[in-house]
């Protein structure tokens, strides 16, 4: 893929609706990511197709760093099924504020019951249990913005 043809999609995606657009083709992929971290991502494409393009697209991150960078300390994985945000949102523990918590540390829950909110885009997304089991931990506060994929409860 060329530069012009590159620094076109990043001003499509740039004036656009879109949020992301990917691109694949034989000379290899292309990501760009609107809002946020914005990125241009290559594979098998010459090194000058991975340099920023504009100042709010970065190069990607190397996908492998050496093992003298790794951190000393390696945070401690909690015993049990770990609950995963299944979207980008706010987490809430209660239906609104002031109100019982959907569960607590200690709670019993089946699979299916609703244990958290996360709010995405004004929508109110009710998190279900994905295991029966009891609550041993919350991995989040009251309120706070979660990723996907983001631990939320750890259940027994």
């Amino acid at each position: 893929m060329d530069l012009r043809k590159l620094k076109t999609l990043i001003d499509l995606v740039s004036e656009s609706n879109v949020s992301e657009l990917e691109i694949t083709e034989a000379e290899g992929k292309v990501r760009i990511v609107k809002g946020g971290p914005a990125m241009v991502q290559g594979t098998h494409m010459p090194m000058q197709m991975q340099m920023p393009m504009q100042s709010n697209v970065a190069a990607p991150t190397p996908a492998l760093a050496p093992a003298a960078a790794a951190p000393a300390a390696v945070p401690e994985v909690p015993k049990g099924h770990i609950v995963k945000s299944p979207m980008v949102g706010t987490f809430y523990r209660a239906s609104a504020p002031g109100a019982k918590s959907f569960v607590e540390v200690g709670s019993q829950v089946k699979e299916g019951d609703t244990i958290c909110i996360i709010e995405a885009m004004k929508i109110l997304n009710e998190i279900e249990a994905d295991k029966s089991g009891t609550i041993i931990e919350i991995l989040c506060e009251n309120g706070q913005a979660v990723e996907y994929g983001q631990p939320l409860f750890v259940i027994e």
